[in-house]
């Protein structure tokens, strides 16, 4: 009885381990081939959609639409909304129709010789601030 339940226990570990590998190697196939249909079925839906943007018509509405081109020879018209929509609140209308704004008063005296000089002095201390890139 003990051989008898010896050669049956190795018979079983005999068996077990190589069903025990390829179950695991049979479902890992499983998934990758769920994994490639899904992946078949996304390229079907993406040859679809090539197809009908493939279309000069589509691609012309497309241009338009998505990047605001036009064909040559015409003209991108933008409409702004007006000052009283609630599209854009930050935006105040155009403004051209702004009234205009008055320069602040000057009290400064009519230029002399001196406010001249004193002026050109002041004119070459911008420039030179302005070219202090150079250094």
């Amino acid at each position: 009885m003990v051989p008898l339940a010896a050669v049956t226990a190795l018979a079983i570990l005999v068996m077990w381990f190589p069903l025990a590998t390829l179950w695991s190697q049979q479902r890992q196939l499983d998934a990758t081939s769920a994994q490639i249909a899904a992946i078949s079925q996304q390229e079907q839906a993406l040859r679809a959609r090539a197809s009908a943007v493939s279309s000069p018509v589509t691609a012309v509405r497309l241009a338009r639409q998505d990047y605001q081109l036009v064909e040559p020879g015409q003209s991108l018209i933008q409409v702004l909304p007006g000052a009283g929509s609630g599209a854009n609140p930050g935006y105040g209308g155009d403004p051209g129709l702004q009234p205009l704004v008055a320069p602040p008063s000057l009290n400064a005296a009519p230029p002399t010789a001196q406010s001249s000089s004193s002026g050109w002095s002041r004119f070459v201390g911008r420039l030179i601030r302005t070219l202090e890139f150079w250094r």
